[in-house]
């Protein structure tokens, strides 16, 4: 059998309509079935097997078989037809297998046949009990013998032959995983990266914790925070933008390798790469630097797209084959730009001459945070940051933007910080961290002279950071990922779909 299109509900009186007529068989499913059969919404039903569980054990079924075997399972009746005597429908499992339903007048009786014709809507859940058989045209099916409402739908499906909307997919994320299997893949997707970075860290011998999602101060990271209000404490909060000042915390109290995958809330801008509310990965791990953790994040993304692709090539939502294998590239971040800018940047270049060429090129950044380092980072991502396709690692930033981070050890005025690009966005970012409490304490302060002039992003002095410093930090790397950007990275797909349930405005 194959599956007819469903046709489309998109008018608004028309699904008024139809949710009427299916609330008319709700209250006689509820009157008439409740004893012998649940009613509109039993609290269980018959089953047995899945349906991929069935799919898989009868794979080979010739055409027209009988298999002896009786089962029961239950899906969502996504096509339906009725046609005299038999009537057909196809049971959609949540991965998205399906089985076909055969409900015949030899099999359930006259009056079972009847009420399944005038009670069963598209969209409604069904569980089917009969014997396993494979139709004449090769269709696994079972051949009913009982049925049985397990959850009646009030609103009908989408049309399945017809792409909804980005906006829609986003809005009604259920109907997208519902009617497109892309949906569902993403969301398995997701569980198998999460599972392969916590596997790679096991391995490695780091310990999984969680830190606070409300913090009295925010840090961590440069960013604009979201404000909320304690009752109990009578005082403001932030929802953290970084657990990085935590997991430090734990580093000086012994937990050498230490990770956490969680919320970060970010009142900034959303667009393709970006979302206010995102999951992120962080570890940090003593006796190792920038370059040990660059290497352990090449091994974490490597290791997960294994685990999604089989391999560390991947094909993206649009077809394209990405590799992710090999030994990704590392660069220098002011090499970069003065090879793209066409004359030497340098830790030494003065402000005067970064704002000459920023004007030049039409590279905007505000007075207030016109920094040296920060016109180098604006000026490397307009001359390089969208010619960077394979994996790629701009090593070793400008000391004033990057204030958690250690100086470097041979180059003056730069940190050894690694920001990871894929695809032309950020992927993630490493240190060597800084764990100097007096030079902390230095960089905290002119952040705070920077936050006093306007800047929102600036971090302000945490004292309590600083005592835990003071207790004796190790030297360590650290890294952040995002995981949204990560599936991005392997399915080639936008951050809204990655997402399972956006925020939208």
């Amino acid at each position: 059998m194959s599956d007819a299109p469903v046709p489309p509900v998109d008018d608004a009186d028309d699904v008024i309509e139809q949710k009427a007529v299916r609330l008319a068989k709700r209250e006689r499913l509820l009157s008439e079935r409740a004893d012998a059969a649940g009613g509109a919404y039993p609290v269980a039903v018959a089953v047995t097997d899945t349906i991929p569980a069935l799919r898989e054990r009868f794979a080979d079924l010739e055409a027209g078989a009988e298999t002896g075997v009786t089962a029961s399972v239950a899906g969502r009746v996504v096509f339906s037809r009725n046609t005299g005597k038999l009537c057909f429908a196809s049971l959609q499992s949540g991965d998205g297998s399906r089985i076909q339903a055969m409900v015949s007048l030899a099999e359930v009786g006259d009056e079972s046949l009847q009420a399944w014709k005038e009670l069963v809507d598209l969209g409604d859940h069904v569980s089917v009990t009969g014997q396993v058989i494979s139709s004449r045209r090769g269709e696994l099916s079972i051949m009913v013998s009982a049925w049985q409402i397990a959850s009646k739908a009030l609103l009908p499906l989408p049309n399945l032959h017809s792409e909804l909307s980005e906006e829609s997919r986003v809005r009604s994320r259920f109907l997208d995983l519902i009617v497109r299997d892309t949906a569902r893949e993403t969301v398995v997707a997701r569980a198998k990266v999460n599972a392969s970075l916590r596997r790679t860290f096991d391995e490695h011998g780091f310990l999984e914790v969680e830190t606070p999602m409300l913090q009295v101060q925010h840090g961590g990271a440069a960013a604009r925070p979201f404000i909320t209000h304690s009752n109990a404490f009578d005082t403001e909060l932030y929802l953290r933008i970084a657990p990085e000042l935590f997991l430090k915390r734990a580093v000086v109290g012994g937990i050498d390798r230490v990770f956490e995958i969680n919320r970060n809330f970010r009142n900034e801008g959303a667009d393709s790469t970006h979302s206010p509310e995102f999951a992120m990965l962080e570890a940090y791990q003593a006796y190792s630097d920038y370059n040990g953790i660059a290497d352990l994040t090449q091994e974490l993304i490597q290791n997960a797209a294994i685990a999604v692709a089989g391999s560390t090539t991947v094909t993206w939502a649009d077809g394209t084959e990405f590799d992710l294998g090999g030994e990704w590239d590392r660069i220098s971040m002011y090499d970069s730009l003065s090879a793209a800018a066409g004359r030497e940047i340098t830790p030494a270049t003065s402000l005067e001459e970064l704002q000459t060429l920023a004007a030049e090129v039409g590279v905007v950044v505000p007075e207030k945070v016109a920094t040296h380092g920060k016109l180098v980072e604006e000026l490397w991502e307009h001359f390089v940051k969208g010619g960077l396709e394979r994996p790629t690692f701009v090593m070793d930033f400008p000391v004033d933007t990057s204030p958690l981070v250690r100086e470097h050890r041979t180059i003056a005025g730069v940190v050894e910080k690694w920001d990871l690009y894929v695809r032309g966005f950020e992927l993630a970012t490493g240190y060597s961290e800084l764990v100097d409490p007096v030079i902390q304490r230095e960089r905290f302060v002119e952040q705070a002279k920077l936050a006093a002039r306007g800047d929102d992003e600036a971090m302000r002095v945490d004292e309590e950071f600083l005592r835990a410093l003071e207790h004796g930090m190790p030297p360590t790397g650290g890294m952040g990922m995002g995981i949204d950007r990560l599936l991005m990275a392997i399915t080639g797909l936008g951050i809204r779909e990655t997402i399972l349930f956006p925020l939208v405005k």
